[in-house]
């Protein structure tokens, strides 16, 4: 089972969607080309930033998401909902320098970033 924050003290979208995580995920598709070498420097890209993105204050989690079906390359970081508005002033930082990395590798395309609110039901 999972350990929950009483709904009460968390934030609320809607009537029952309650929250107290909220997560950034940057993402974008690679190539299966040239054996895959498109995915194999954005894990090298993420690998360069990742200490530096597990050292954002609060941070909960780091998780990466990989589909070999749709090419989908997707890092997720959630941080607690008190804590985000922290990250968000330093604008997400590393995030443009990894974005930047993504850009310039051949092969990668549709580099995006979404923010969204993440729970465990």
């Amino acid at each position: 089972q999972v350990a929950r924050q009483s709904f009460a003290t968390m934030p609320t979208i809607a009537d029952g969607v309650e929250f107290d995580t909220i997560a950034r995920e940057w993402r974008c598709k690679w190539s299966p080309d040239s054996d895959k070498a498109s995915l194999v420097a954005a894990q090298k890209a993420l690998e360069s930033v990742l200490a530096d993105v597990k050292a954002v204050d609060g941070v909960k989690g780091v998780n990466r998401v990989v589909c070999g079906g749709c090419m989908d390359f997707k890092i997720i970081t959630s941080l607690p909902a008190d804590k985000f508005g922290d990250w968000e002033k330093s604008t997400f930082a590393p995030e443009s320098a990894f974005l930047d990395k993504l850009k310039s590798i051949d092969g990668i395309t549709d580099v995006e970033t979404q923010t969204y609110t993440i729970m465990p039901m």
